[in-house]
């Protein structure tokens, strides 16, 4: 292994293992909080995390309104809404069909970006690896039940929710990183930002039950202070070091991390339909991401 992929490759393995666990964390977090509690717990946690680095690095946080505006809108993208809605989703459907659903962030992200950027035209093989992935979503929720016992609202929260992660990518480079903020800055302000927007909400109705067991506890600890704080750090990282191509491949790890923990830890039972759906949308997404190359014909 060479100096450059030892760089990056402990930081992404953190973050394949912390956002693929994250759906079986918020299972565990509705043991005593609402959905808005969730999405509260982990922005309110990550922000601790996120300014707790800035601070020990001395870094200064963006005080331009319009700034403060665009990352407001990017912690609604990233945060507020895919946080509560999750949460929400997994009241009613498994953390094994959340974790396969968010496989799609990549293909949402791409639709976004054609439909914001008029002047970058999609290719042949994008289009063929959205479509492909769509197609494995449907055989993911067995559209031919129906949606099988996942509720129609529950299943839109979560294509809503991928939907959000997708827009925020090309907002984010349109808005936000022509500004040439440090990393953590960003991240930092972002997700205090959404702890502060869900804050009113939390207030109102965030707590479900008020035994407070250690497993549940620890769960939120590590999905707030890991999963919305130190791992946007890692994501960056990985970004600087081995470019985007390697770090949205973190979507295939994080997918069959979620699958292996509802499994084994929430003893989740897993239908022939989703496992083979998941490989069809990863598929897609390695089609659309050009990882796989369409044969030309002569």
């Amino acid at each position: 292994m060479d100096k450059k992929s030892s760089s990056w490759l402990p930081a992404y393995i953190a973050l394949g293992l912390t956002w693929g666990c994250s759906f079986i964390f918020i299972k565990m977090g509705l043991e005593f909080l609402t959905p808005v509690g969730v999405g509260f717990g982990r922005c309110a946690l990550g922000s601790i995390a996120l300014l707790a680095v800035v601070r020990a690095k001395n870094i200064s946080l963006p005080k331009d309104p319009k700034t403060l505006f665009h990352l407001w809108i990017i912690s609604l993208a990233l945060n507020v809404v895919p946080g509560v809605l999750f949460a929400f989703a997994e009241t009613k459907v498994t953390s094994i069909l959340a974790g396969i659903i968010n496989a799609v962030t990549p293909l949402m992200t791409l639709l976004a970006i054609m439909l914001i950027s008029r002047d970058e035209k999609p290719t042949f093989a994008q289009v063929a690896g959205m479509l492909l992935g769509f197609v494995g979503v449907l055989i993911v929720l067995a559209v031919w039940k129906g949606l099988g016992t996942n509720p129609l609202i529950s299943v839109l929260a979560l294509v809503f929710s991928v939907a959000c992660y997708g827009f925020s990518y090309p907002y984010t480079k349109r808005f936000i990183l022509p500004k040439k903020l440090k990393p953590e800055a960003m991240a930092a302000t972002q997700v205090t930002l959404g702890a502060a927007t869900l804050l009113p909400f939390y207030l109102m109705g965030g707590i479900a039950n008020d035994q407070y067991r250690p497993g549940p506890v620890f769960a939120m600890l590590v999905l707030g202070i890991l999963g919305s704080g130190f791992a946007y750090i890692w994501n960056f990282k990985i970004l600087a070091a081995a470019g985007s191509a390697i770090a949205s491949s973190v979507t295939f790890m994080t997918t069959i991390v979620a699958v292996i923990v509802g499994v084994l830890f929430l003893g989740e039972k897993i239908s022939w339909n989703e496992p083979i759906g998941a490989v069809i949308v990863l598929l897609g997404v390695a089609l659309a991401q050009g990882r796989i190359k369409l044969s030309k014909s002569k």
